[in-house]
């Protein structure tokens, strides 16, 4: 029996991992498929390179139309990462009637209403499991896992580099940039971290799960981004008194017909199970109307843990080819798209105020919060030696995110308040 050829582009890390998979596992792929599955050619910038891992070097090529133009090669793994030249690599390859597995993020986000078009219309699949928390099979849980149930809420910790910097924040009471450059250090954090630390690697994330959870077509400008660099060792140990962690949480929601999705640092109570996730992992907590919640926990990056979910979609497509049934199956967004406003969106909210510490204070900010219609949980008052000010820490109930944002506009004219210092949901 001819076995299933594959195009590999990219012998990176996570190329590495695939080849190391799928060479070492041949017994238990071809017990899965019937089928052997074979890595035929790999694009690499340097076919001279040294490498980590064995392969033939007849096999590598510098010329990616040895991979799309081929036409023993069935499918074709994209992991060279970035927009182009991948988004014109992928879209060849399905012109070319090649199945594609991808674990590009980026090119999902931003491109993928074209690419599953194109995987429509030439009758291919595209799967793209790991393109989202790494080792973690949230992409098919939701495609597939939830398919008889209606999903109202996505929230997710899926962004690693962030999660290991706040959770050193909170363990170690250390600063923000120390540990951002112990990140860089150890590899966790790029040279420019930009992507990671403002929020938005986990937007990208969050518009592909959007998506997938709702069924319809999220674009990256849907998503309200905040990342985490404003977020210092005090908002940490406040939250902590107050019985919250604080982590970078990716929040989709929906409500009737509308829905909402945002990237923000948040408080998150630490009886929830989002509050113990801690380093590089990374979780995705799913709300359905039927099953409830649940959660999926496990390592969002590296070698084998993202390569693991490469092959599990490569394992799917090879299983499609042996049933006939390619291409049939190909999610396409089908609801329209209704993004809550302001007025429909509510959470409740810790903010923390530098104020004048004098009487009287405290009655006229309640005031504010009660000319809004915003009711408070609780209010603090929290010395502090190094600042003379008084600071008082203010935790709402539900408010719909309208009446937040004219609280925090008549804050900004009040001459009792001389900072407002921090700003994050509540969740849990």
């Amino acid at each position: 029996m001819k076995p299933i050829k594959i195009g590999l582009l990219g012998l990176g890390t996570v190329g590495t991992g695939v080849v190391r998979i799928v060479q070492g596992h041949q017994e238990d792929l071809f017990s899965q498929t019937g089928s052997g599955i074979e890595i035929a050619r790999i694009l690499v910038q340097n076919k001279s390179k040294e490498r980590s891992i064995s392969v033939d070097s007849a096999k590598l090529t510098e010329d990616y139309r040895d991979i799309v133009d081929n036409p023993d090669i069935d499918i074709v793994v994209e992991v060279m990462g970035g927009i182009e030249p991948a988004k014109t690599y992928m879209l060849e390859a399905l012109a070319r009637g090649k199945h594609v597995v991808t674990a590009n993020k980026d090119l999902m986000a931003l491109h993928g209403a074209e690419i599953l078009a194109k995987a429509n219309e030439s009758g291919c699949d595209v799967l793209y499991e790991a393109s989202v928390a790494g080792g973690i099979p949230i992409i098919r849980t939701l495609v597939e896992g939830f398919s008889s149930d209606r999903i109202t809420k996505i929230m997710g910790i899926v962004n690693g580099t962030t999660n290991y910097i706040l959770t050193k924040m909170s363990q170690e009471g250390a600063d923000y940039a120390e540990v951002l450059k112990e990140a860089q250090q150890l590899g966790y954090a790029e040279a420019d971290p930009t992507s990671d630390v403002e929020g938005l690697d986990a937007a990208r994330k969050m518009t592909i799960l959007g998506t997938l959870g709702f069924k319809v077509n999220v674009a990256l400008d849907d998503v309200s981004v905040k990342g985490i660099s404003q977020v210092s060792k005090e908002d940490i140990l406040y939250g902590k008194q107050l019985g919250y962690e604080v982590k970078l949480l990716g929040i989709a929601e929906r409500q009737d017909d509308s829905i909402s999705i945002s990237v923000q640092p948040t408080m998150v109570k630490k009886s929830h199970p989002l509050a113990s996730v801690n380093g590089v992992f990374n979780a995705v907590y799913v709300y359905g109307e039927a099953v409830g919640e649940t959660m999926f926990y496990g390592p969002g990056a590296g070698e084998l843990p993202t390569a693991t979910s490469v092959v599990a979609d490569l394992v799917a497509v090879v299983k499609n080819i042996k049933l006939g049934v390619g291409g049939r199956r190909a999610f396409v967004p089908y609801k329209e798209k209704k993004l809550r406003t302001d007025e429909q969106m509510s959470a409740k909210y810790f903010i923390l105020l530098h104020v004048e510490d004098k009487a009287g204070v405290l009655a006229r900010i309640t005031q504010v919060f009660a000319e809004h219609e915003v009711s408070l949980e609780s209010v603090l008052q929290h010395p502090n030696a190094a600042n003379p000010k008084a600071e008082i820490i203010i935790i709402t109930h539900d408010a719909n995110q309208a009446s937040m944002k004219q609280v925090l506009k008549a804050f900004e004219s009040l001459d009792v308040i001389n900072a407002i210092k921090s700003v994050y949901r509540v969740e849990g």
